[in-house]
């Protein structure tokens, strides 16, 4: 394979409108589907209400590649060799990411997550059933009391739409800044700055990290910071803005509310050797207030599945933590009682 460069190599290049993508158009303009992946050009799948399938659809080589360029070249993102994965959004604000050989055996692999329901309120998501509505009310007034707030979840349980909504109801005089790796996010405020990173150019420069983009927003008078989802050492970053009192939210990968604050004492530990477990335990303690687990159910709804208050009582290395609402057979408790 050569060494092909996909997207934008200058800032001075100027992204063309994009036209239909022809073969995979019908697929991304059906509202009920939720991501599409091509394995191979005949192995196209897609997801539907949380459930996954082949479809009789067939592509070229050519046609999946031309389909990638003209993707990235509206982005602005590149694609080669030496970078062979890459992030990217498509107009309508669908997440694409894509991967190339040598890293993948011998076909492109691409997969197009859509957000069917990405500009939804917190009252909206209590109308599709994620949450209660004395839920969405609960999380409403814990937003605009300026709570910093760890929304936790796997791949696909709708992490980012609930983060978005969140987002929305923070006060409309509140300067708020977001960060991301790809722009997701759109909540509807006055006085909002938006940012995402970006990796290293051909010549191995000009990369622009999470960590970086946290340290340089702090020079830009948030009110609120916003990162669409911590992985690595950027999130010992978030803890020092939030422990600073800078109110905040964030996303992040994890199986339960408790496994969630146990990684973000674990993530931190990235950013260097000096970094021990003494120190990030009591900074996550003071520096979050609530974990927002939220998952999706084998019928491929989602829903809030606990919310817990982080106490900022520390025994050892662990971090005590109290229910606040729990889903249990299809019903949501409040401490001991049952609530409709």
């Amino acid at each position: 394979m050569r060494n092909r460069n996909v997207g934008l190599n200058s800032e001075s290049e100027i992204p063309t409108p994009l036209k239909k993508y022809e073969t995979l158009q019908n697929l991304l303009d059906d509202p009920e589907i939720e991501e599409i992946w091509i394995n191979a050009p005949e192995r196209i799948f897609v997801a539907k209400n949380g459930k996954s399938a082949l479809t009789n659809l067939i592509m070229t080589k050519e046609s999946v590649t031309a389909f990638v360029e003209k993707a990235l070249m509206w982005g602005g993102r590149r694609l080669d060799l030496s970078h062979p994965f890459v992030d990217a959004r498509l107009p309508d604000g669908s997440r694409l990411h894509v991967a190339i050989p040598e890293i993948t055996a011998e076909h492109w692999a691409v997969n197009i997550r859509k957000h069917l329901i990405r500009d939804k309120s917190l009252n909206d998501l209590s109308k599709y059933g994620v949450m209660s509505e004395e839920i969405a009310k609960y999380l409403t007034l814990q937003v605009r009391s300026g709570k910093n707030m760890l929304i936790s979840g796997s791949t696909q349980a709708g992490k980012t739409t609930l983060l978005n909504a969140l987002v929305g109801e923070i006060p409309k005089h509140d300067r708020v800044i977001t960060i991301e790796e790809v722009f997701e996010l759109k909540p509807n405020l006055p006085d909002l700055i938006a940012m995402q990173t970006r990796s290293m150019n051909l010549e191995g420069s000009g990369e622009i990290s999470m960590r970086k983009l946290i340290k340089e927003s702090l020079r830009m008078r948030p009110s609120r910071l916003i990162i669409g989802e911590i992985r690595e050492a950027e999130s010992l970053d978030l803890l020092i803005a939030l422990n600073s009192g800078l109110p905040g939210m964030a996303t992040i990968h994890a199986n339960s509310a408790k496994d969630a604050i146990r990684k973000l004492q674990t993530l931190p530990l990235l950013a260097g050797e000096n970094i021990s477990h003494h120190f990030v335990t009591p900074l996550v303690a003071r520096s979050i207030d609530l974990v927002i687990q939220i998952a999706i159910d084998s019928d491929g709804s989602r829903k809030v599945t606990e919310i817990l208050q982080v106490t900022k009582r520390i025994e050892g290395e662990h971090i005590e933590t109290d229910p606040i609402w729990t889903l249990a057979n299809g019903a949501y408790f409040k401490g001991a009682l049952q609530i409709s």
